[in-house]
């Protein structure tokens, strides 16, 4: 977005005058004036100074006013130099941003407290100094950049992340005024209401986002993200020492962090600050510099440096994982369920994982997708019947499928022209679907049918022998095939029933129909692996059995049939 295009749409939406105006101007007299002059002297925003008085609303998407307007707001006839100090630093500037116009805007110094925050000041991902001055041109920055994204979205959440300095500040500015404010009537009933930079970020962002996306907010799958690190780690450890004429403490070391603090927020009389464990509690947080709050015990001295440098920012719009279910065949006997590598050698002419999620992928826009399926079958194990329920899970969507888009991926899959794949009932499934295809996966009975060799002819009390058996318990090692990958265990499965079906003019060879609990090695129980397997076909029926083919028929779960 051009810096005319963005300052014509900022004008669209807000310009300091009218109701904000009136909005800005009753909240700074709503405040103890001596106490807001002495906050803009010590370099503390003016938003920072609203939160601290635990203001919450509009008043934070308020563009800064004027230097004239903030003196006559404040009764001053002329601003000191100090109040409206212009920043040093060099940077990318959105100079034709309304709010920082050159005659008319205030440039106020980095906040001492927020770095920059609410002021909208920070360093964008590649390192340049970005000045938005007004909630609103930020709030059109992220939405450009969602939009140029192709990002479709019916609602969103905003996350703030900032750095750990900041509570600092905060824990530091209240000592300030808790030793040089307690006495006077408002201090206990106004600091006690203090609101965080992140929530009063959210204040002046949230609804400025409802307005440019046309959406609303509040709890979604879209989430904007905005990250704030801080530029320089603190690196200067504060001399907590007396200090002062009347003060006599002992010397302790605090852990970094105060150098972001201006210097102001300490007389050049070195005075000291009264910690109190009341303090931390007023302001709604703990304080995390490690320091303890014991009254008249200890005092602070802050690094001489101001504030010249204000956080980075890095922002991030992601949608958290949605999910297309359903049931997949396969037909092949060359296909493994997912994508197979060993030595930079593909095995197999494709996986069921490509060809599904490499279809769904693309119609939503997505960055990336996992494949989950309820259990697997080998490479060269068929997928018929019902097929087997699955679920593509995909990564920051930026587009939802509709239902009818979702049936043409399903139509597309199925009429490929390598008929290697399947997939039915395709459709888009909430979380629970995940919970749905795995709380009964142990539970879950496959069916099969083998083709198998025997090594003397079939008898008919053979097929009579195999069908008597219900609910077989048998016990299976770890297969010799798998032990590479496998822990060696040993498994009780349950074979539920078996039926073997003749094939014509054959005497060796039969098809064995079986239903068997979820986790059945069918080729072992087939032959036996060695002994491994016991009962197996081979045992029961006296006499050496193997496995030529296997297709799964049917996995018997509620989630994804076919309406």
């Amino acid at each position: 977005m051009s810096s005319e295009s963005e300052a014509a749409d900022v004008n669209s939406y807000t310009a300091f005058g009218g109701e904000d105006m009136q909005l800005f101007r009753d909240a700074v007299r709503s405040l103890p004036s001596h106490v807001v002059k002495d906050l803009l002297s010590i370099g503390v925003c003016m938003r920072c100074i609203f939160r601290l008085f635990g203001m919450h609303g509009h008043v934070y998407s308020c563009s800064s006013p004027s230097s004239l307007v903030m003196c006559a707001i404040l009764g001053e006839p002329s601003c000191p130099e100090e109040h409206m100090a212009v920043s040093s630093l060099k940077g990318d500037e959105d100079k034709k941003d309304p709010s920082s116009s050159d005659d008319s805007e205030v440039e106020p110094e980095i906040c001492s407290i927020c770095l920059g925050i609410l002021q909208f000041i920070y360093y964008d991902a590649k390192g340049m100094l970005v000045k938005k001055r007004s909630a609103i041109s930020l709030a059109l920055s992220i939405s450009e950049q969602i939009k140029k994204e192709g990002n479709q979205l019916d609602s969103f959440s905003l996350e703030v992340s900032i750095p750990p300095v900041i509570q600092e500040n905060e824990h530091n500015i209240h000592l300030y005024m808790k030793r040089k404010y307690r006495s006077e009537l408002w201090f206990e009933e106004r600091l006690s209401k203090c609101i965080s930079t992140k929530e009063a970020l959210k204040f002046a962002m949230a609804n400025l986002l409802e307005k440019v996306l046309d959406v609303k907010s509040g709890p979604s799958s879209c989430r904007i993200r905005l990250t704030y690190a801080q530029t320089k780690p603190s690196s200067m450890v504060p001399n907590l020492a007396a200090g002062g004429e009347g003060c006599k403490r002992r010397k302790t070391v605090a852990n970094p962090g105060f150098d972001s603090v201006n210097n102001k927020l300490v007389d050049a009389s070195n005075e000291c600050f009264d910690f109190s464990t009341t303090n931390r509690n007023a302001l709604g947080e703990s304080s995390t510099n490690g320091l303890e709050d014991h009254e008249s015990s200890e005092c602070i001295i802050f690094p001489k440096d101001k504030v010249n440098e204000p956080c980075h920012l890095v922002f991030l719009y992601y949608r958290t994982p949605i999910y297309i279910g359903g049931r997949y065949l396969k037909f092949s006997r060359n296909v493994s369920q997912t994508r197979w590598i060993i030595d930079d050698e593909r095995m197999g002419e494709a996986s069921v994982e490509e060809i599904i999620g490499g279809n769904i992928l693309p119609a939503c826009h997505g960055d990336s997708y996992k494949f989950h399926a309820a259990g697997r079958e080998d490479i060269d194990v068929r997928m018929l019947g019902s097929g087997r329920p699955f679920l593509v899970e995909i990564q920051n969507a930026r587009q939802v499928p509709s239902e009818a888009l979702v049936k043409e991926i399903e139509t597309k899959i199925n009429n490929l022209n390598t008929k290697l794949v399947a997939v039915k009932n395709l459709k888009m499934v909430a979380n629970e679907g995940w919970t749905l295809m795995h709380e009964g996966e142990a539970e879950k009975q496959k069916q099969y049918c083998a083709l198998v060799w025997i090594s003397r002819p079939l008898e008919d009390q053979d097929l009579q022998s195999i069908a008597s058996l219900k609910d077989l318990q048998i016990l299976q090692k770890t297969p010799i095939r798998v032990l590479h990958r496998r822990s060696p265990l040993e498994r009780e499965k349950i074979i539920h029933w078996m039926k073997i079906e003749t094939i014509a003019e054959s005497s060796q060879y039969f098809l064995l129909h079986l239903c068997t609990q979820a986790g059945t090695y069918i080729k072992e129980f087939v032959h036996g692996d060695l002994g491994r397997t016991c009962p197996s076909i081979g045992s029961i029926l006296g006499c050496r059995a193997e496995i030529l083919q296997l297709d799964v028929t049917d996995v018997k779960m509620d989630c994804f049939l076919v309406e």
